[in-house]
């Protein structure tokens, strides 16, 4: 019998008290409320472990209906409505695809192409429907608290208004290139690629967008017509099998840069051993390795963690980004502030 006390009922409570407080304060309540829900508990303890998360089975209720709403009335929908959600938690997975996350990477991406002095190629494993592929097409706004940096693409054919605008707080010396680095490439790879040509593709893209952060979701529409646009090669499969063939696809006039985002946590530690080996290799022969992941991930069944430790108070909820194995800087998860290591 699950109870309160269980690794499940742990794992609703952290992100009801850590990663959701500041962001949204529905799924605060629905994740406290489902931690102290032991018959909820237990019927969330029947699927897989790795189809428990709060983010996935929130966004199943909410791709199906969901209001948001307080934890009873939620609670209520769940029970009139659990197995399709249950249907759509076994059948999809958490592909955020957070387009503001470029704004964190885009320091790093912009010391790659300054120190190459060529043009990036990149590839982005867990791609989802690729919408962080394009960090030259959005527009940015870096603010220091003193000073806004404002970076923006040439308005070729697209209104400024169409554009996402990335907002980033940073703190420290973060080394903002003068423009942005231009790419002449981009690929990805992911278990299931989603289509921004597909409606229910959009859809569930949709529902994994935080209650309460509508300012998400308009980036994400402008994001997708984006890609709509211009879509980029995307591979089905695993990122330790297809890697290599999207790599040696990559244009050699062209700096390689291999990133991914809240990725590396949906891999057993024998697969996480696989790629980091796979990535030493590339870096050996010159490509880079740009890791935006969570120091830790939520307990998995071998126990394992994503990255080498560093102060958990200090990261709070936040991402740790590496180039090339080494930590250069901390990042909020959605792309919202950058302090520089």
């Amino acid at each position: 019998m699950a109870s309160g006390g269980s690794a499940t009922a742990d794992w609703y409570r952290t992100f009801g008290t850590v990663d959701a407080p500041g962001s949204s304060d529905c799924y605060a309540e629905w994740a406290l409320g489902v931690a102290q829900d032991p018959e909820l508990i237990q019927r969330i303890d029947e699927l897989p472990h790795t189809k428990r998360q709060p983010l996935l089975l929130f966004a199943a209720a909410r791709f199906l209906g969901a209001e948001v709403s307080p934890y009873p009335q939620f609670r209520k929908f769940l029970d009139s409505h659990w197995s399709e959600v249950a249907r759509t938690v076994l059948s999809r997975a958490t592909q955020t695809n957070e387009a503001g996350r470029c704004a964190t990477l885009l320091p790093s991406l912009g010391l790659i192409a300054s120190q190459e002095d060529r043009p990036l190629a990149l590839i982005e494993v867990g791609a989802s429907a690729g919408l962080a592929l394009f960090p030259d097409k959005y527009s940015y706004e870096f603010d220091d608290g003193k000073q806004v940096t404002r970076l923006s693409p040439p308005a070729v054919g697209v209104s400024p208004a169409d554009t996402p605008l990335l907002r980033c707080a940073t703190e420290g010396t973060v080394p903002l290139p003068p423009q942005l680095p231009p790419v002449v490439w981009r690929a990805g790879i992911d278990l299931n690629p989603l289509d921004v040509r597909n409606p229910d593709d959009v859809a569930w893209l949709e529902a994994l967008v935080w209650p309460e952060q509508e300012f998400r979701r308009e980036r994400l529409h402008q994001a997708i017509a984006i890609a709509q646009r211009e879509p980029p090669l995307l591979l089905a499969g695993h990122l330790n099998e297809q890697l290599q063939n999207l790599v040696h696809q990559a244009p050699g006039n062209a700096a390689l840069v291999v990133f991914h985002s809240a990725v590396m946590g949906y891999l057993s530690s024998r697969d996480r051993a696989e790629f980091q080996a796979i990535m030493a290799n590339l870096t050996a022969r010159g490509s880079h390795w740009l890791s935006n992941e969570g120091n830790t991930v939520i307990e998995q069944e071998d126990g394992s963690s994503v990255v080498p430790n560093i102060d958990e108070a200090r990261l709070k909820g936040r991402f740790l980004i590496s180039h090339n194995s080494k930590p250069v800087a901390i990042a909020g998860p959605h792309g919202q502030s950058l302090e520089w290591l």
